[in-house]
């Protein structure tokens, strides 16, 4: 893993998209894993704000999202085909028929989940995966006790995410308890993950994804596992990191990171 703490959530943001701006500028036909939550609002602010005032094309692009609620339609403001299409889709010149959710509304929900892998590996799978980070150190859907190995599958929600998540669907009471998710296992077959962590809340999880034990029970910590991953996170999210000196060094230091440091 490597850790760069920015100053705070806003500057963090701006890093992670500058990194995908970059890996598209490189690869046109670039396959992005793709997240959802508040955390990825200003990083999808900045590719639509860069879209629309430096031509970052997104024509030949390809996404594919982490999850989906089941039983929510497309159309529903609670979906993640709304929050995307609103955040993202719908704000630059990505072919909605190349941008890809897990099916929560279909018939056969295990098919469905095969499915998704199958159009994974048919895409030559995920150059780029956005990551965030779950209160209970989940990434996707994938909550605690999730296999390692795990590929994209049917989830309950723990009471965690439940309560997380049910702000942003008009309470509790209109809050999905079940999901499609990517696997951990799908997960950690993309070329690059690039995981974004800000704010005190996340301090203490976001110690035990990247210092603690691998484990199950913070399937974040898997990512330690993964040849090429970049965790971004701002100061108070760093709070707790034993070796945040030196992420801090290795940032100010390290010639690849130069053209970001700013």
């Amino acid at each position: 893993m490597e850790v760069i703490i920015l100053p705070d959530a806003e500057r963090a943001a701006r890093l992670a998209a500058r990194l995908i701006t970059d890996a598209l500028g490189a690869r046109p036909g670039l396959v992005l894993g793709l997240a959802t939550g508040r955390t990825m609002e200003r990083v999808y602010d900045e590719l639509a704000r860069q879209h629309r005032e430096a031509g970052l094309d997104f024509a030949r692009c390809r996404t594919f999202n982490l999850d989906e609620y089941i039983g929510v339609p497309p159309a529903d403001p609670r979906s993640y085909r709304h929050y995307m299409n609103r955040h993202l889709f719908g704000r630059v010149n990505l072919p909605l028929t190349a941008t890809h959710l897990p099916d929560g509304m279909a018939a056969d929900i295990k098919a469905a989940c095969r499915e998704y892998e199958a159009q994974i590996r048919a895409a030559g799978g995920i150059d780029l995966q956005l990551l965030g980070l779950g209160a209970d150190g989940h990434i996707g859907f994938n909550e605690p006790a999730s296999s390692l190995m795990s590929r994209t599958r049917d989830k309950m929600l723990t009471p965690e995410t439940l309560a997380q998540n049910a702000p942003l669907c008009g309470g509790m009471e209109n809050m999905p308890r079940r999901a499609l998710t990517m696997g951990v296992g799908t997960i950690l077959e993309v070329r690059r993950c690039l995981l974004l962590a800000t704010g005190a809340t996340k301090a203490e999880i976001l110690a035990r994804a990247v210092e603690g034990p691998i484990t199950s029970m913070v399937t974040a910590s898997a990512l330690q596992l993964h040849p090429c991953c970049q965790v971004i996170t701002d100061e108070a999210a760093a709070a707790t990191l034993q070796n945040r000196d030196y992420y801090r060094w290795v940032f100010a230091n390290e010639p690849d990171w130069a053209p970001y440091r700013d």
